[in-house]
C-alpha cells in the first residue's frame, strides 16, 4: 500500500511537471506568434502613401494659398518618386523662387527649359530669376552661325525635331515613287525637287534632334547652391582663391576628383569648387 501510495506520488509529480513544461512551451509559443503578429498589426496601422496625383493638386492648392514650403514639400515627394515633366519641373521651379530658393529656382527652370526649349513662361520666368542673382557676369558672344543654329535648334523640343524627320522620311518616299511612274516631264520634275528639299530637310531636322537630345543629356552645367562658395586655384581647401561666387549663379562643369570639380563660368574664368556646393542641371 505504501508502495502504492510512493508510486501515485511520483506520478502525480511526473503529470505536474510534464503539464508546467507544456504550459510554459505553449506560453513562448503565443509569445513568438505576438511578437510576429505586432509589426504587421504596426504595418496595418500605417496611413497609405499619396499618390502622385494628390501630391500634385497639394501642391497646386498649397502654391495658390502661398504656403510655398508645402508646395515645394509635395512637388519634391513627386520628383522622388521618379517622376518628372516640364510642367512639374516649371511649377517647383515657382515655388522655389516664392520660398526664396534662388539656386533651386534656377536648377528647375533651366530643367524644365530642357525639356521644352521654345516656352515662353519657362524663358521669361528663368530671365527674373537670373535677375535676382548677386554675380553679374558678362558672356563670352558666340560665333554668329553657333549662336543661330543653336537659336534654330531650340524653337522646338528634340522630340518634335524627330517627328519632323519622319515626315520628311516619309514625304521623300512618297516623291521617288511619284518620281519613278509619273508619265509627264512636269511631274516628274516636281517630284524631284521636292524629293531632294525633303532628303535635305530630313537630315538638317535629324542633326537638330541628336544635338537637342545631347545637350539635354550631357549634363555638364551645374548651378551653385550655398549663399556663396569659393573657386580656389586647384582641388584643395588651401588653395588660392580666385573668385566667389553666389547662389544661382550658372556654370560649366568639366573633370572632378576628390570631392572636387572644374568650373567654367561665362566669361571664361576657371577654377576648382567643392562638388557639394553645385547641383547638375
Amino acid at each position: 500500500m505504501r508502495y502504492n501510495i510512493i508510486a501515485l506520488i511520483t506520478l502525480a509529480s511526473s503529470i505536474l511537471f510534464a503539464g508546467t513544461a507544456a504550459a510554459e512551451q505553449a506560453v513562448e509559443g503565443i509569445e513568438q506568434v505576438m511578437q510576429s503578429v505586432e509589426p504587421t498589426a504596426e504595418v496595418a496601422k500605417q496611413e497609405p502613401q499619396p499618390s502622385a496625383e494628390e501630391l500634385w493638386k497639394s501642391g497646386e492648392q498649397a502654391y495658390s494659398e502661398g504656403r510655398y514650403a508645402d508646395a515645394v514639400t509635395a512637388y519634391k515627394a513627386i520628383l522622388d518618386m521618379g517622376l518628372f515633366s516640364e510642367e512639374l519641373y516649371y511649377n517647383a521651379g515657382n515655388a522655389y523662387f516664392k520660398n526664396n530658393e534662388l539656386g533651386e529656382a534656377i536648377l528647375y527652370y533651366r530643367r524644365a527649359l530642357s525639356l521644352d526649349p521654345a516656352d515662353e513662361d519657362i524663358i521669361h520666368n528663368l530671365e527674373f530669376a537670373r535677375r535676382r542673382t548677386k554675380d553679374r557676369i558678362e558672356q563670352i558672344p558666340e560665333f554668329v552661325f553657333t549662336r543661330w543654329t543653336k537659336g534654330i535648334r531650340d524653337v522646338i523640343s528634340s522630340d518634335a525635331w524627330a517627328i519632323i524627320s519622319l515626315v520628311c522620311l516619309c514625304v521623300a518616299g512618297i516623291m521617288l515613287l511619284i518620281f519613278r511612274l509619273a508619265q509627264s516631264v512636269a511631274s516628274r520634275r516636281m517630284s524631284f525637287y521636292v524629293l531632294v528639299a525633303s532628303v535635305l530637310l530630313f537630315i538638317i531636322s535629324v542633326l537638330f534632334a541628336w544635338s537637342s537630345r545631347e545637350a539635354t543629356l550631357e549634363r555638364n552645367e551645374a548651378v551653385v547652391m550655398s549663399s556663396a562658395v569659393s573657386v580656389k586655384s586647384s582641388p584643395d581647401k588651401n588653395a588660392t582663391e580666385l573668385f566667389v561666387l553666389h547662389e544661382g549663379t550658372e556654370l560649366i562643369i568639366g573633370e572632378s576628383t576628390n570631392g572636387w570639380v572644374e568650373v567654367r563660368i561665362a566669361d571664361g574664368r576657371k577654377g576648382w569648387i567643392e562638388e557639394s556646393r553645385i547641383e547638375k542641371i
